[in-house]
């Protein structure tokens, strides 16, 4: 728990930072003074003056802000009215605000290029058994199949369709949700049966789906159960069903009560519904097939009776190692931002109207678990997190809400086109708008955390 809050506190930190670190070295770039640089609100615990600028740690740390010479907020002396924010160019002003998220997307390229070069170590897009009767079972997949390409088709008939290389499960999840949210059907690209095999192309009907139904259950729409892993017998408790029926580790299972099984989701699932008693395994032991009779022993869990064996049914799932060179690296990185930050939009805007579900924000709850399990995993995956965390802060803030960077930008197209600020009365107006608007969000955030925490989802 200590080591998830300093995670959480250290990733803000760096997303804070970062932030305020482009809106201060815009300033300087147009030579306008900034008093103060702060990470974090409240109480000041630890400050340091540096040539004009007194750079402080604040007690609150969910924010920060860079105090700049200005105008409105007191007097300026004459000799410094020149380097006063509010007496810059409309564009050089446009240019502070904008180089805040700016910076927070710059980082999110930085950080992925990182991961991309570093390499990581994600499951192999080897899937297990479909849902029934779902889109992936109707399109003929199967369990084992190996996803190595996918396409989103434009429309219909469109038979030159741009192939993307999927080079893990976790690839292939981020290609379904875009086409999901686009509301376009897909092509896979299915090794079937060993590498050695000719490859199969499935047509998926993803656009069947409605953008409302992006959340975290997805895949499971989809008919996408997860990973695939052989039905094997992993370890075998000493005391309990499978012990005594005389299961081994190593054991593969070829069906139970004559019902064929193709992998350890199906098998696992099987087992779970064994409610009437005794079952039979037909098994491969080193090429020997035999028959062993097995008595569960049945638990109740929140109501609901699952019988169990006593033993691991499946082994770790395969993985791959996702690695790039420099420039593909880098190039993998650009466009992950940008795949990112348009994909987010498209949510932000689908909410808005109702066609995407609020379930998909998440608040402070949910992305301090996400960063203490990333950080649990290794420097990549955490670097990964901050990234996507980064490019969702400088989406957020390009949003045209008056308390934001967007907001502030629109004030200054307004007084592009109109050749004149917006009135105090309509300013004070807007920023109460866009307070309302932001606690809502953070309210509907919040929620979502605690239904995630309780299971209400």
């Amino acid at each position: 728990m200590l080591t998830t809050v300093l995670v959480f506190l250290l990733t803000i930190a760096v997303l804070v930072a970062v932030h305020e670190y482009g809106h201060y070295r815009a300033a300087l770039a147009c030579n306008v003074k900034v008093l103060r640089f702060s990470v974090g609100f409240g109480r000041v615990f630890w400050r340091h003056q540096r040539g004009e600028t007194e750079f402080v740690l604040s007690v609150l740390p969910l924010g920060g802000y860079v105090k700049m010479l200005d105008g409105r907020e007191g007097i300026v002396p004459s000799a410094e009215k020149h380097r006063a924010f509010n007496n810059k160019t409309l564009w050089q002003k446009a240019f502070i605000v904008a180089a805040g998220p700016l910076a927070n997307l710059l980082l999110a390229i930085a950080l992925y290029a990182t991961v991309n070069w570093l390499g990581v170590q994600e499951l192999k897009a080897k899937v297990g058994m479909p849902v029934s009767a779902s889109v992936m079972a109707n399109a003929g997949l199967v369990s084992g199949d190996e996803i190595i390409a996918l396409a989103i088709q434009e429309n219909a008939s469109n038979d030159a369709v741009s192939w993307s290389r999927v080079q893990s499960f976790t690839d292939l999840q981020w290609l379904l949700t875009q086409a999901t949210i686009e509301g376009k059907d897909v092509q896979l690209q299915v090794v079937r049966g060993g590498r050695d095999s000719a490859n199969v192309i499935l047509s998926v009907a993803t656009s069947g789906l409605s953008s409302a139904e992006v959340d975290g259950d997805l895949m499971t729409r989809l008919g996408l159960s997860g990973p695939y892993s052989p039905p094997q017998i992993g370890k075998v408790f000493e005391v309990g069903p499978a012990h005594k029926a005389g299961l081994k580790t190593g054991d593969i299972v070829l069906a139970i009560n004559d019902q064929k099984v193709v992998d350890a989701a199906q098998l696992r699932a099987l087992i779970a519904q064994s409610h009437s008693g005794q079952f039979s395994l037909e098994i491969d032991r080193a090429g020997e097939i035999l028959k062993l009779p097995v008595m569960p022993v049945l638990e109740t869990d929140k109501g609901v009776k699952r019988a169990r064996i006593m033993a691991e049914v499946g082994i770790p799932f395969e993985q791959v190692n996702v690695q790039y060179g420099f420039f593909e690296g880098l190039k993998n990185a650009l466009t992950r931002t940008w795949d990112i930050s348009i994909l987010s939009l498209k949510m932000l805007g689908k909410m808005l109207v109702g066609d995407a579900s609020l379930r998909n924000l998440s608040g402070p709850l949910s992305i301090a678990d996400y960063a203490g399990k990333s950080a649990d995993l290794g420097v990549s995956y955490y670097l990964g997190f901050l990234a996507l965390l980064s490019v969702s802060l400088g989406v957020l803030n390009l949003l045209p809400l008056p308390v934001l960077d967007g907001g502030h930008l629109m004030y200054f197209l307004f007084e592009g086109i109109t050749g004149k600020p917006i009135s105090d009365a309509w300013l004070e107006r807007l920023q109460k708008g866009g307070i309302g608007l932001m606690l809502l969000m953070m309210s509907v955030a919040l929620f979502n955390d605690f239904a995630r925490l309780f299971g209400l989802h």
